[in-house]
């Protein structure tokens, strides 16, 4: 039995994520990474951010026009000022310089964040100026391909899930989708 029918069962269990999976199908391989290195998708989660995916597309190619890639020894070479005329924000700016100086200092390794617990890579990630939660339970989904993520502090997750469930207990209806949370979180969105 191939994984993708394994996790549709196993999601499916739950009558109302069944229907939703019965429109709209199998779910792509969503939780590959568009990148070879971590610390790139990360660096591209920052860009995108708040913004619609053509906006962080355009900002994301001017960025890398500039540096040459998102890596933390070509980030570092600019200024926060430089980063800010590719259309990045202040805060966006100062997050891509902070993230490359935890990296070039050693303070997170990011070819070596695999063997760790979801919450420990969390734990290195949260003390980097500008990166919060949802950002690195994205990165842990996106970035990592971690199967059992559901980020509470998503919008567009907490209104699918009133849509769908209406007042039913948030944690008991995920703790049923454990350990595939992350594709039922991307069913969910594909419901609004």
């Amino acid at each position: 039995m191939s994984k993708t029918k394994i996790i549709m069962d196993h999601l499916s269990l739950d009558p109302i994520l069944g229907a939703v999976i019965e429109k709209v199908g199998p779910p792509p391989e969503v939780l590959k990474s568009r990148h070879d290195r971590p610390f790139t998708v990360l660096a591209s989660s920052v860009i995108g951010q708040q913004l619609s995916g053509k906006a962080a597309d355009a900002i994301e190619k001017r960025v890398v026009a500039l540096t040459g890639g998102l890596l933390p020894e070509l980030l570092r070479h600019h200024t926060a000022e430089a980063l800010r005329a590719c259309g990045l924000s202040n805060a966006k700016s100062k997050t891509l310089l902070a993230l490359s100086d935890a990296a070039l200092e050693g303070k997170v390794n990011f070819d070596g964040l695999d063997p760790l617990s979801n919450e420990e890579i969390i734990e290195q990630l949260l003390p980097i100026w500008g990166i919060g939660r949802w950002t690195v339970e994205m990165f842990l989904m996106f970035g990592l391909g971690r199967e059992d993520i559901y980020s509470l502090g998503d919008g567009a997750l907490k209104r699918a899930f009133a849509n769908l469930y209406g007042e039913s207990n948030l944690d008991e209806v995920t703790m049923r989708w454990s350990p595939y949370r992350s594709y039922a979180s991307w069913y969910l969105w594909r419901t609004l």
